[in-house]
């Protein structure tokens, strides 16, 4: 009883934390993908049930319920990046990434529109104009993700994304006029320094370095705070369902970049392309898109049922495994430099969601500690 006490004290801190993540790891917009990514972003999840969630028949806590949560996270977003990069490997294809975006906000709006066919939600609740807004963060944070990749190594761009908490505690001072604790300001100066050093890394080995790039993905950072904190403002104001949200912002979203395409007459050059390889393109882009939304339900149930200490663990090891097969399977010449860095980087990580719940923390720590002590006496 007080593990599940203390699990479900770490899930509601989170989740009053959240907001959409439109990443393509992918996902998704702050679903606010920690736990600042996955856990700030990918707490707010598509749906409140999902009919695809495969470990639903087991008992709670049940081991093999873990292990299915944990192996989906990783085959989801493993599955994810590696499709994305390949994708980028296509010569060409970064002139057409604001089509992918196009192309995935698509699937996500049909995908969520049958979500909503499942959980029978039927009256819009939210203004449009809230939509529109929260549509044009939302193209502001997932476009300019997928645009990014084209001008940085991945790793860095995923590394980028890992440090949505900077931009969001700026945001949330800010809009929201937040305060925020010393851990928070550990955890930012901390990604802050080991951003740095990987992003100087990838200088320093020269490997796809283009500074348009970190203005790009910068940007998309940014759009990442301010959605984060004004559709939590949204969520408390029209007490909406969280698949009305990702419907009507990711339909929004289609009509805006299919417009932006077609004013900088992008569309038909960009389908010209792609029909030159539809499986490379249009097939990888639908199990990219599929799976990037089904990552975000998962991650949110690991969450609720094993608490945010676990879920970090585990996200974090699938951030670690991506960008070592990103440098495995696509040559990539490495340096020291970016485990180091990176490092720095997770303990920022840490920092952050112990901020967010120090008293169930603390309490597993004490018992773990405890534990320990009772083995030496």
């Amino acid at each position: 009883m007080e593990i599940n006490k203390l699990h479900h004290q770490e899930s509601k801190s989170l989740s009053s934390h959240s907001s959409i993540e439109v990443t393509t790891t992918v996902n998704h917009s702050v679903v606010n993908d920690l736990i600042t990514d996955e856990y700030q972003q990918e707490t707010h999840s598509i749906s409140d049930t999902s009919p695809l969630q495969l470990h639903s028949l087991l008992p709670s806590h049940h081991a093999f319920r873990f292990i299915s949560l944990s192996a989906q996270v990783f085959l989801y977003y493993l599955t994810c990046g590696y499709l994305l990069e390949l994708l980028f490997t296509l010569e060409g294809f970064k002139y057409t990434s604001w089509f992918l975006a196009c192309y995935q906000f698509c699937i996500y709006s049909i995908l969520s529109f049958i979500q909503i066919g499942f959980t029978g939600l039927s009256q819009r609740k939210a203004s449009y104009r809230s939509y529109l807004i929260l549509a044009i963060l939302t193209v502001g944070s997932m476009g300019l993700s997928i645009h990014s990749v084209g001008y940085l190594n991945y790793p860095t761009q995923l590394m980028f994304k890992c440090c949505k908490l900077i931009p969001v505690l700026i945001g949330g001072i800010i809009i929201q006029k937040k305060r925020f604790n010393r851990y928070d300001v550990a955890a930012t100066f901390c990604m802050s320094i080991g951003l740095i050093f990987f992003t100087l890394a990838d200088s320093k080995v020269g490997l796809n370095f283009n500074a348009y790039g970190v203005i790009i993905v910068c940007l998309a950072l940014v759009a990442d705070a301010i959605i984060g904190n004004y559709q939590e403002k949204v969520m408390k104001t029209y007490h909406v369902s969280n698949v009305e949200l990702i419907f009507y912002s990711f339909t929004f979203g289609f009509l805006l970049i299919l417009l932006g395409l077609l004013v900088t007459n992008n569309l038909f050059s960009s389908i010209a392309f792609w029909n030159k390889h539809p499986l490379s393109t249009y097939g990888y882009a639908l199990i990219l898109s599929i799976f990037g939304y089904l990552g975000i339900d998962v991650v949110l149930n690991l969450i609720k049922e094993y608490g945010a200490l676990i879920c970090v663990t585990v996200t974090t090891c699938r951030k670690a495994i991506t960008i070592i097969l990103s440098f495995t399977l696509f040559s990539k010449p490495f340096v020291i430099d970016y485990v180091w860095s990176g490092l720095i980087v997770v303990l920022g990580i840490y920092l952050n969601v112990y901020s967010r719940n120090q008293i169930a923390f603390n309490s597993k720590i004490s018992s773990y500690t405890n534990r320990l002590l009772s083995l030496f006496r």
